[in-house]
């Protein structure tokens, strides 16, 4: 594999090209009209326009995309995430063409794009399934009498997709016909498929996710967990490796599952098994996403691998190099999701040009991102224009190097998650390991805002009167005032 095309654009069409380029492997950018500029265009060898700004019209144009590899002989394509990643007929038309997709077989993706289908599956291989039915629901009749056998509350949810869309929680009786009938419309309007399924709604549950790599000779391997819990709108905003509640038999059970998720699509690539964890540590299998999520750096940091070099080893129908015991993870990495959104407004999204662009360098911080001073934030795709991700030795000097981090990252002309990540990484409930999916809603507000930013003034203001006063010893207590101290040293 001499050359491979990035059918994708922003961060990890730069993350790509970074591992192809080490890997000496040329690359070739495509890049809509807005995109023009961007970074991904600059860093590649090659770069080709695929049309106009919305994706519509560019990034989803599959079939001008295999008609541009073919003709710069290209001779693999990474579809990143997002756009054609889980197109499992976009993949069938790469493989017709004779280029090889850098990513799971068209049958696996189609599977797993279904999460009826995928759920059916699953339980054939013995994965746990949150209480439910697993085939499509039209008929209310059949939903009434399946909620009222697994007991409100219930979930209804669209069958294909996902980041929140077609999904409904339903408390009593009198909302189900309404609510299903709202998710219904939703995930036919998003995906072009009305079907629903209904499951119990697991109260306080964590979001863990079980990376794996599988080559094409019968390998597989979890790389760990993630943990994914913060998260507004179903869409994380932090993640973090390994998590804090897993004890080693539970980790070892969820990879377990994960890898029987994979034999049971016959999966080969990068994937990720994502769980429901309840407040007994009991886990669900939610879906599997057939693709590079975009989290993965905290599981290269803490495992010293390279996933998009895995991935393009697996397509060139290498075996990997390690098994299951070899995989030693050390210490501890959290990312931070760096997008366009005012946080204090419900994360309303924004736009505009970055007039102030200066992240802060460690040997510890790791930066993936693909704008610069005077770059403008499109209105026509998603926000995220970059990650901060840190390591520490332990999860405790993460989170300290996560707020140096976020301390020292000058950014100005559009307003973005740090200080949402600031106010994470010094919350109590973060802090010890005491959260779970509904942290923004129940924690992030104007309230605790104003309470924490007054403790953290109140710690700075005693700081301040120590350092002036030198026979005074403060004694220092394990909460978030210490980043203070911190910051002083």
């Amino acid at each position: 594999m001499k050359k491979i095309l990035i059918a994708n654009r922003g961060e990890i069409a730069v993350r790509v090209i970074k591992t192809c380029k080490k890997m000496g492997i040329s690359t070739v950018a495509i890049y809509s009209e807005a995109d023009r500029n961007s970074k991904h265009v600059q860093l590649a060898d090659e770069s080709f326009c695929i049309g106009a700004a919305p994706s519509s019209e560019s990034y989803l144009l599959g079939d001008k995309i295999i008609a541009i590899s073919k003709e710069l002989n290209v001779d693999g394509i990474h579809p990143g995430y997002g756009f054609l990643s889980e197109n499992a007929a976009f993949v069938q038309s790469v493989t017709d063409a004779g280029i090889q997709f850098i990513g799971p077989s068209p049958e696996a993706i189609h599977l797993m794009g279904s999460k009826i289908a995928s759920k059916q599956a699953v339980e054939k291989y013995g994965v746990p399934l949150v209480p439910g039915i697993n085939h499509a629901v039209i008929d209310i009749e059949e939903a009434k009498i399946v909620a009222d056998k697994i007991g409100y509350p219930v979930l209804v949810k669209a069958s294909a997709g996902g980041g929140g869309k077609g999904m409904r929680i339903v408390h009593k009786p009198s909302d189900l016909y309404s609510q299903m009938k709202t998710a219904q419309s939703e995930a036919q309007s998003a995906f072009g498929d009305q079907s629903v399924f209904i499951e119990k709604f697991v109260t306080k549950p964590r979001h863990i996710e079980i990376q794996l790599i599988a080559d094409n000779h019968g390998n597989v391997v979890y790389l760990m967990e993630r943990e994914c819990s913060i998260q507004r709108r179903h869409q994380k905003l932090i993640e973090e490796a390994p998590s804090v509640v897993l004890s080693d038999e539970l980790r070892k059970a969820m990879g377990e599952a994960a890898v029987n998720v994979a034999e049971a699509c016959n999966y080969s690539g990068a994937g990720t098994v994502e769980f429901l964890l309840d407040a007994d540590h009991k886990f669900y299998f939610l879906e599997m996403n057939t693709r590079l999520q975009v989290e993965h750096p905290v599981t290269e940091l803490i495992t010293g691998l390279d996933l998009v070099e895995l991935q393009i080893r697996v397509a060139r129908g290498e075996q990997l190099s390690f098994t299951q015991s070899d995989i030693k993870p050390h210490g501890h990495a959290i990312e931070l999701r760096l997008t366009a959104e005012d946080t204090t407004a419900d994360f309303l999204p924004a736009i505009g040009t970055i007039e102030v662009y200066n992240p802060p360098k460690a040997e510890y911080i790791r930066l993936d991102d693909f704008v610069y001073p005077g770059y403008t934030i499109p209105i026509y795709y998603d926000n995220m224009f970059a990650k901060l991700i840190v390591w520490g030795e332990n999860r405790n000097q993460a989170i300290q190097r996560m707020i140096e981090a976020i301390n020292h990252f000058e950014i100005e002309g559009i307003p973005t998650t740090l200080d949402f990540g600031r106010f994470v990484m010094q919350h109590p409930k973060f802090v010890d390991g005491d959260f779970d999916t509904h942290f923004i809603a129940t924690h992030y507000n104007a309230e605790e805002r104003a309470n924490q930013d007054k403790t953290l003034f109140e710690a700075a203001a005693l700081f301040t009167y120590i350092e002036f006063n030198d026979n005074k010893i403060p004694v220092i207590a394990n909460n978030s005032s210490e980043n203070w101290k911190k910051r002083k040293e």
